[in-house]
């Protein structure tokens, strides 16, 4: 088969390739087989590392391409390039950190929700790192996800939390809470532990320069006024020590703070609002020059036009107001928040036909809610009679704008307050109910309830609102002596009300309430005289106050002593007490009728050394 071909320009035959001795056999001999055939492996292995690490050196490459170029992009401001860069990062590599922190920034930066995912899913990738869980906490915090943020801080390890940065997160996790007395605790905490960090100084500062504490205002005070002189603070600052001054008719000081303030880069609006406030106190002739120099500015720009009509409507000026949207352009006045601001004129100034008119037609965008509500009390409060169409029209408009609130908290919480304003306890006692669902607002939900249900004196209902008060702020004292008082009151869990009546008198001796509250307790427990005792050691002008009054009333009653039971009946009598504080006194007077009473003088300011603070059993 096999064929003798000439090689070409050698005229000697040459074998056939198809021949049973090949070429290579033929040529390199068995060595030089072996050699060939392992170089052949060699380069195929090397061509397939080369594709393997090639392929992973190239995405290494690419990953930080990425990555530099959505740092830069979020260095420049470019915050949708660079979230967009990160996605596409992200698509190729889910748990990278860096893609994750640098979407959680721009998202932060463009106050977007998405900033909670990427710092949840960073939190979980780093369970045991302080700054993760820190962020994630406030992130949450920033949007209301309260449960969330106290899941965060309760992942941080044990070691960890009494660092200053931990202190200052679950002290604004405790105002979102309601919980004022914690969070100056936290923040108190955290100067502590970095007295020389100025942003946590300022932090506690501004909380306690509304301080009841005259030793911890007068602190504050000088805090701020050191830092109002550091860039950083010193708007915050002036707008701080502005509001104390004018709060204390140190009048002085705040034309200095308010000169100071609109020479600020950072004023706002809203800062020129507030230095009409103590203009208005200082002299009502510069304070209308001011407001008529103010009112064009503000009617450059609808919000600002909003925020000065409703800070007139506050003021007293809704009249001013009315007469001055007759002078502004129709086409100004159509925005959505001056259009609130409008109708909440015509409401304070009573004018229902106005107002009727106002909010028959047009739509609000995301305040028509409030139309319909403005639309509803304009109805009822236009008729006179009562029952009938007018009844039935208020309902069907306040339904539908209630309905327009629903899964929307900010607008129930406009909404309730707008019905606690006029009055309409139905209505609002509904709205706040829905609303102290929301962690974030549940204590503007409860107050309200309890100014509610106080003035309706449904005392049940009372005893349950201070009850989620105080589960709400535990360690705010006032409010577990109202607690306790009131148990005790309506003789409901004893046991506990004195237990949170000792509770309050620890945490503030010197407050009133709590001494009064524990000094009845005492003497509920037969121990009248230490209960004097309490009583003796405050400054006596104090508890003329007829509710006070009722309670050292009893006491001194109790304790024999009629002229100074009789001065403090006295004082109750001339004030309205409560309903249980009406049982009480009537006890009171009982016992000081009917017992065989020794004169005394009345309470002395002269301090009583108190017995051993008392044994849990003798609790």
């Amino acid at each position: 088969m096999a064929e003798r071909i000439k090689d070409a320009g050698h005229g000697r035959p040459r074998q056939s390739l198809s021949g049973p001795d090949s070429f290579f056999q033929r040529r390199l001999g068995p060595a030089r087989l072996v050699v060939a055939v392992a170089s052949l492996v060699i380069a195929f292995l090397l061509g397939a590392l080369f594709v393997r690490y090639g392929s992973k050196l190239y995405e290494g490459w690419r990953q930080n391409r990425l990555l530099h170029r959505a740092a830069a992009l979020l260095q420049d401001g470019k915050l949708s390039e660079a979230s967009q860069t990160a996605q596409e990062l992200l698509g190729r590599h889910p748990d990278s950190l860096p893609a994750l922190y640098i979407l959680a920034e721009a998202a932060e930066k463009e106050n977007l929700e998405e900033a909670v995912r990427w710092r949840d899913q960073i939190a979980r990738l780093l369970p045991k790192d302080l700054d993760s869980q820190l962020n994630l906490a406030s992130a949450a915090l920033r949007f209301g996800k309260l449960d969330l943020a106290r899941e965060a801080l309760d992942r941080i390890a044990p070691t960890d939390r009494d660092r200053a940065a931990f202190h200052v997160v679950a002290g604004w996790l405790a105002r979102a809470e309601g919980n004022l007395t914690g969070q100056e605790e936290e923040f108190a905490a955290a100067v502590k532990k970095e007295p020389t960090n100025d942003l946590y100084q300022f932090n506690l500062a501004a909380l306690r320069i509304h301080s009841s504490d005259t030793g911890k205002r007068a602190k504050a005070r000088d805090t701020l006024q050191r830092l109002s002189e550091a860039a950083p603070y010193r708007t915050g600052a002036l707008r701080a020590l502005l509001n104390d001054a004018v709060a204390r008719d140190d009048l002085v000081a705040a034309d200095n703070f308010a000169q100071q303030l609109q020479m600020s880069p950072e004023v706002t609006f809203g800062d020129y609002l507030l230095c009409l406030n103590f203009y208005r106190k200082l002299d009502e002739k510069k304070f209308r020059l001011l407001l008529d120099k103010v009112k064009p500015f503000a009617a450059r720009n609808s919000y600002d036009l909003a925020s000065l009509m409703d800070w007139m409507n506050q003021n007293g000026l809704a009249g001013d107001v009315a007469k001055w949207i007759d002078k502004l352009p129709a086409a100004q006045l159509s925005s959505a928040p001056i259009s609130v601001a409008v109708a909440d004129a015509y409401a304070t100034v009573k004018n229902w036909s106005r107002l009727k008119r106002w909010t028959r037609t047009g739509m609000w965008d995301d305040s028509e809610y409030l139309r319909l509500a403005y639309q509803a009390i304009a109805t009822r409060q236009s008729q006179s009679r009562s029952g009938g169409t007018a009844n039935t029209e208020f309902e069907t408009l306040w339904r539908s704008a209630e309905q327009l609130t629903n899964e929307q908290p900010e607008h129930a919480l406009a909404l309730a307050r707008l019905a606690s304003k006029w009055e309409l306890e139905k209505e609002s006692e509904e709205l706040w109910q829905r609303v102290a669902e929301n962690p974030p607002m549940r204590r503007e939900a409860l107050e309200a309830l309890r100014r509610l249900y106080r003035a309706k004196n449904e005392t049940g209902k009372l005893y349950d609102v201070l009850q989620r008060l105080h589960e709400t702020s535990p360690n705010e004292a006032p409010i577990t002596a109202d607690l306790a008082r009131l148990g005790l009151d309506l003789e409901q869990n004893t046991e506990r009300s004195h237990q949170l009546a000792r509770e309050a008198y620890d945490r503030a001796p010197n407050e009133v309430n709590c001494a009064v509250t524990y000094a009845f307790s005492l003497s509920r427990l037969g121990r009248n005289p230490e209960a004097v005792a309490i009583i003796q050691n405050l400054p006596p002008d104090q508890l003329h106050d007829q509710h006070a009054a009722v309670y050292v009333a009893l006491l001194l009653a109790e304790a024999s002593q009629r002229d100074g039971a009789q001065e403090y009946i006295a004082a109750a009598e001339n004030g309205k007490i409560y309903s249980e504080e009406k049982k009480l006194f009537d006890e009171a007077k009982t016992k000081l009728a009917a017992g065989s009473a020794t004169p005394s003088a009345a309470i002395s300011s002269t301090p009583v050394e108190l017995s051993p603070t008392p044994t849990a059993s003798q609790r």
